[in-house]
């Protein structure tokens, strides 16, 4: 597979989250190689969405969302949990979008014989079992090198994408009935 050139991310954010679903999540770690298809993605696009980090403007912890695209931006959530998002459009506009979920092939087995297929669902799950973290935060996913994207398989049919509101925005006013969270059905 071929890893996604910053061209890719230099686009609507919107967009950028519907052609991620389908897209490979590659960690390398510790010698290991993961590959994660991803399945569920969020956007956030500047400082006038509510839900977006970046909307009370540039901060230490916000600046890479004002970077180029194609940067990582990891943050911790609730003191224990960190998210992925890859910033997105072009440098000095914040946006960028969170990846929810990933469905891992081949890494676990069930105990009753089933699939060796997990699918992680929420941020939090997928960083922890990626071993993502702060360590990554303004990480240049396009050196294909620790943590980058993957294009899909051309020939990959993608079911539906359904679209619905982002999850854990309650705060943000009119921005929280935004349907910026997209979903891949397998």
């Amino acid at each position: 597979m071929k890893v996604l050139p910053r061209k890719f991310y230099s686009r609507n954010t919107m967009k950028v989250a519907r052609d991620l679903l389908g897209c490979f999540l590659i960690r390398e770690y510790r010698g290991k190689i993961w590959r994660a298809m991803i399945t569920e993605t969020e956007a956030y696009r500047g400082e006038e969405d509510l839900a977006c980090h970046a909307s009370k403007g540039r901060t230490p912890r916000t600046e890479v969302m004002y970077d180029e695209p194609g940067h990582a931006y990891v943050y911790m959530i609730y003191g224990m949990y960190h998210c992925l998002n890859i910033v997105t459009e072009k440098k000095d506009f914040p946006a960028a979008v969170l990846i929810r979920g990933a469905k891992i092939f081949g890494r676990r087995t069930s105990k009753d014989g089933g699939p060796p297929d997990v699918h992680l669902g929420g941020p939090g799950k997928l960083c922890q079992f990626l071993k993502i973290d702060r360590k990554l935060n303004k990480w240049d996913l396009t050196k294909g090198e620790r943590l980058w994207i993957e294009h899909r398989n051309p020939r990959a049919k993608l079911l539906a994408i359904k679209k619905s509101k982002r999850i854990g925005v309650d705060y943000a006013q009119h921005c929280r009935e935004y349907l910026w969270r997209f979903n891949l059905k397998l």
